[in-house]
């Protein structure tokens, strides 16, 4: 297959990269700084490329199989200043409708469109389970940010494109994403329950992430929403007391709400606030997780 991968470069994209092109796949990366960039394998391509200039880039884009979009300002990236959840919504908003400017364009229209998304889709609750027949009510930041991102992805199904929303959990890896994070800590031994504890965290190893991207390139049944969430989330004081029990670490120190209110601000919601997620529509469709418990997962992860 020819791959094309916006926000290939960061820490979901470079892991669907080395995997792909394990497969033989063509993979080629949209970046704005391809120069910084250099392979030595013939099926992995760097392209230059911005929001403003992606038309002329027609000729070098046609006849790709599949685009999946993970670009976008990190919602970790600092405070969420108001200026800050512009640039959130808008790089999204920005990237996904220049790539629906270029399907049209293309003679050869790729034939299966994924677009990045996130749990935060549904809103936050302690007390309520979320599948993808969930029709989202929520009007918090993150829940009409996603909203409108999935919004403007499916114009692609209007041009007989087959669409895929990939709403992510929490992506859990050893080096990047949340977890460096959440495990530092335990490391030194001051780990403990965040906020109540009862907040929900829907999760993924990163080898699943692969491993449902594949699933999903391969089925054309699939389309529309899909939970990137194992089927056993978990409370955020369970997963801090797994944490210590895979890492031989105690978990004793709490960090207050109020504390983290005031150190994050409106940001807090990502770790004092949390919703319960199955992936109903891949496990329907016959996909198995390697990793779906929590204890597997982190064992896996820090074994070495």
């Amino acid at each position: 297959m020819k791959i094309a991968i916006t926000g290939g470069t960061g820490f979901i994209g470079k892991y669907l990269t080395h995997y792909f092109l394990s497969q033989n796949h063509k993979v080629y990366i949209l970046t704005r700084k391809p120069d910084a960039y250099d392979s030595d394998d013939n099926n992995l391509k760097y392209i230059g490329w911005s929001v403003d200039s992606i038309s002329s880039l027609r000729d070098k884009l046609e006849g790709m199989d599949v685009f999946i979009n993970l670009a976008g300002e990190s919602i970790n990236n600092g405070r969420w200043t108001e200026q800050q959840k512009e640039r959130i919504i808008n790089t999204r908003l920005q990237v996904t409708d220049t790539l629906l400017k270029l399907f049209k364009d293309l003679n050869d229209t790729p034939k299966l469109f994924i677009n990045a998304s996130a749990v935060g889709y549904y809103g936050t609750s302690l007390n309520k389970t979320y599948t993808e027949k969930d029709i989202s009510t929520s009007d918090d930041f993150l829940a009409k940010t996603v909203q409108e991102w999935e919004k403007h992805a499916s114009i692609a199904k209007n041009l007989g494109i087959r669409t895929v929303y990939a709403r992510f959990g929490i992506v859990l890896d050893k080096q990047e994403g949340a977890l460096p994070k959440m495990v530092l800590p335990y490391k030194f031994f001051v780990g403990g329950k965040v906020g109540t504890g009862k907040q929900w965290l829907s999760w993924i190893h990163i080898k699943d992430v692969v491993n449902l991207m594949n699933f999903i390139m391969h089925n054309e049944e699939i389309e529309g929403a899909v939970n990137f969430t194992t089927p056993f989330p978990i409370q955020m004081d369970g997963f801090g007391k797994t944490i210590g029990e895979v890492l031989g670490r105690p978990h004793y120190l709490p960090a207050p709400s109020f504390a983290l209110k005031m150190i994050l601000g409106e940001m807090s919601t990502l770790v004092l606030d949390g919703q319960k997620v199955l992936p109903n529509k891949a496990q329907q469709l016959g996909f198995k997780f390697e990793f779906p418990t929590l204890r597997e997962t982190l064992t896996d992860i820090y074994r070495t």
